[in-house]
């Protein structure tokens, strides 16, 4: 009998950025290895905050995908409320719409064959307390993996003023911790901070990126072309989420700051989110022509557009600290990109460059750090740091690598104390 896996979290594919990404490799790749699944999830909005154009008729009610090439696995979407723009009290508003519509969803399960494994990825943390009812009821081994410290973040981010409301999620969040059998998350100082909440052993489980998939191409002069810059032009890319906790800002200061200065050099900030108007508005008061906006860039073709950079941004604000690491770092690194990284000192981003050389570092929310660090690689290119990001990726964060460990430590670990299926387990 094959092993079965319940997921349960907010975001999975077709999402090509953030946790929705993660969800759904993660899935695919153990459908490869013989697990059969059951995703339950919302229909996909980020990270524009919209629910896409192809799920738009079915979001006001649930639908179910048979996924036949994945040994018959399903996911199965839930309505839940999207805000345009989300704030504090909003985002917690669409975290509640989806813990009680996929709450109903987990009620059903509970009458059908019984899944061997309970895992919730957070955020949104408060899902964990369906994983603890389904291991309850059903002896399943319940899995709970953190990819942002949601509760901290909307402390010290000031998204959530209300101290009652803070203290309440962490009181929920600790007992979610505490009844998980597994409990991960993707750094080492995460790791650190959610020990300290619980306790207990944590389980390191990175973000990974396909390195066959994500690569160098050497010569990327018709990729140039294909997007309206020349060979002599020096692009500065941003590539992921529009929102908050970015501080995207400071780029629209520093094409302002350099656009007399440095004229070859190019800005691009490439992704959709709720603070992308507000961007674009403050571009155009200072008539910026360095900068271009695009869209979120095809999977198919999104090597080709990341190696057309010649320095990535990784930004964030100082306050978000350990408490969220950058997806799109892992995606940078695997095509030999050269970053610059606004990180506190001793934060797990910051550790993670300097120990192996991988890029440059600024202190967040300096704006003249930010200048001085396109300037410098202007002058004095990186190659070296280009071809460590490359090797670290291959042999630190290669897909096939981190899930395997995974698998072996969590659910071959667990394998031997969970019951063998019975007939009145179905």
């Amino acid at each position: 009998m094959k092993d079965r896996i319940l997921l349960i979290g907010g975001n999975f594919y077709p999402e090509l950025t953030g946790i929705g990404k993660y969800n759904g490799e993660m899935m695919k790749w153990l459908a490869e290895k013989g697990y059969e699944y059951h995703v339950i999830t919302t229909y996909p909005y980020y990270p524009q905050w919209k629910v896409q154009t192809d799920y738009w008729k079915k979001r006001t009610w649930y639908s179910t995908e048979n996924l036949i090439e994945t040994n018959g696995s399903k996911v199965t979407r839930c309505p839940h409320y999207v805000p345009g723009k989300p704030s504090g009290v909003k985002r917690l508003m669409s975290d509640l719409s989806i813990f009680f519509s996929t709450s109903m969803v987990l009620i059903g399960t509970l009458f059908k064959p019984r899944y061997t494994y309970i895992m919730v990825v957070s955020p949104p943390f408060m899902l964990g307390l369906l994983g603890w009812v389904y291991k309850t009821i059903r002896r399943a081994k319940f899995i709970y993996h953190i990819q942002d410290l949601q509760i901290d973040a909307a402390r010290d981010l000031g998204l959530i003023k209300s101290k009652f409301v803070i203290n309440t999620m962490l009181a929920i969040e600790k007992f979610i911790l505490s009844k998980a059998d597994v409990v991960s998350t993707i750094s080492e100082n995460m790791m650190a901070k959610v020990k300290a909440k619980c306790n207990k052993e944590v389980v390191f489980f990175p973000n990974w990126v396909d390195v066959e998939k994500f690569y160098p191409i050497s010569d990327n002069h018709v990729v140039r072309l294909r997007f309206g810059f020349g060979p002599g032009d020096f692009i500065v890319l941003y590539s992921g989420a529009i929102g908050e906790k970015q501080g995207l800002e400071s780029i629209i200061s520093c094409a302002f700051n350099l656009s007399n200065q440095l004229p070859r050099v190019k800005f691009i900030i490439c992704g959709s989110g709720p603070y992308k108007d507000q961007l674009v508005a403050l571009a155009n008061e200072r008539n910026l022509t360095n900068l271009s906006f695009l869209p979120l860039q095809p999977m198919e073709t999104f090597n080709e557009f990341l190696n057309l950079a010649d320095v990535h941004l990784v930004l964030q604000k100082s306050n978000a600290g350990d408490l969220v690491l950058p997806s799109k770092l892992s995606t940078i690194l695997a095509v030999g990109g050269i970053s610059v990284v606004a990180a506190v000192h001793g934060t797990s981003l910051f550790n993670i460059i300097h120990s192996s050389d991988l890029g440059f570092t600024i202190e967040p929310e300096n704006q003249e750090a930010l200048d001085k660090a396109i300037q410098f690689l202007y002058h004095n290119p990186a190659s070296g740091k280009a071809a460590n990001a490359r090797r670290y990726a291959e042999s630190y964060l290669s897909i096939n690598s981190i899930l395997s460990n995974f698998s072996s430590c969590v659910f071959n670990f667990l394998s031997p104390v969970v019951k063998p299926f019975k007939e009145e387990d179905r």
